[in-house]
């Protein structure tokens, strides 16, 4: 019997969905050359330059140097230090010596640079959970940098329009809506990296499996499901054994592990944004009593439920460092 599972079950929707991206920042930016930009870390936040006419040159410790042309954006996962030039060797400007023009809470404008050939890049913050987001994020490279030449990736040099037509002129809604745009941009951008590695080990490699990603569909789109190695293994074909030596050679966790991690993983978001109550979150995922939901909530995160919930705990109030 055929045992795949259904396409919408896609082992990486709540795995995205768990970044909990949230816009902080978009700055328009107008430089002249000759121009630079020392760009500290932002803690706990994704940095994208969406490159709107001219060109930069990214410059990231450890990395190769990287030409950024008009249309095409540069996405960092972590946030990582990086400097940005008008041309190899420019001096740099440390980011926060520069005066920006204020235009709303969450949106700037620059004016910076010699007075030669422009540049006009939109510079974007985006926060995300570290929690939620840390198996995810183990994952991504330093720079994302999508082809916008590709023959699926119009989509990246019509919304960069998009979002500059916005950042030009901010009309009533316009801040959310660059909000709303930059946050697809992150995920699309994701998205066309995963579609583009090749890794053999990890929990990328197993989300692309043909049977352990189904597995993990399955533990994540039904994860108050009573599963067991068993039962998973009969979900996609496999025996027991095989099964569970596959799935811990390529996650690095056995199926429990995995099983109850991402059990906590969605309580915890559930803590963070709803009025759910224990007795509520120990039923839907799977747990006969309060107690025994909370010793395994404790033992993924080091801090009890209630106090993630209070915001007093360190996992609680990560995002707002």
């Amino acid at each position: 019997m055929d045992t795949e599972l259904p396409p919408t079950e896609d082992p990486l929707a709540d795995p995205l969905r768990l970044l909990r991206l949230t816009g902080v920042l978009h700055c328009r930016a107008e430089l002249t050359a000759p121009w630079g930009l020392d760009i500290p870390r932002i803690p706990h936040c994704m940095a994208i330059h969406i490159v709107n006419s001219g060109c930069l040159h990214l410059d990231v410790a450890g990395q190769p140097a990287l030409a950024v042309q008009p249309g095409s954006m540069i996405l960092l996962p972590h946030g990582t230090a990086h400097q940005i030039r008008s041309e190899p060797g420019a001096a740099v400007t440390p980011l926060t010596d520069i005066p920006i023009e204020l235009v709303t809470g969450r949106y700037e404008r620059m004016y910076f640079g010699g007075g030669g050939v422009k540049t006009h890049v939109s510079y974007c913050g985006v926060r995300y959970d570290p929690v939620g987001a840390r198996r995810l994020l183990e994952a991504l490279p330093l720079v994302i940098h999508p082809d916008p030449m590709g023959p699926e990736d119009a989509w990246l040099r019509d919304t960069a329009r998009f979002i500059a037509r916005e950042a030009d002129a901010i009309q009533p809604g316009g801040e959310a809506i660059i909000t709303r745009l930059t946050d697809i941009v992150v995920v699309q951008a994701i998205r066309a990296w995963l579609a583009s590695t090749s890794e053999r080990h990890g929990w990328l490699a197993a989300l692309k499996d043909r049977q352990i990603g189904r597995a993990m569909a399955a533990i994540h789109t039904s994860p108050s499901t009573d599963w067991t190695v068993a039962s998973l293994a009969r979900e996609v074909g496999m025996s027991r054994s095989a099964f569970a030596a596959r799935f811990s050679q390529l996650v690095g966790d056995s199926v429990k592990q995995y099983l109850t991690e991402w059990r906590m993983q969605l309580a915890r978001n559930d803590l963070l944004t709803s009025g759910q109550n224990l007795a509520v979150l120990s039923e839907k995922y799977g747990y006969r009593s309060e107690a025994a939901f909370s010793r395994a909530f404790k033992r993924v995160f080091g801090e009890s439920p209630g106090k993630v919930r209070a915001g007093l705990g360190t996992i609680a109030t990560l995002r707002s460092t």
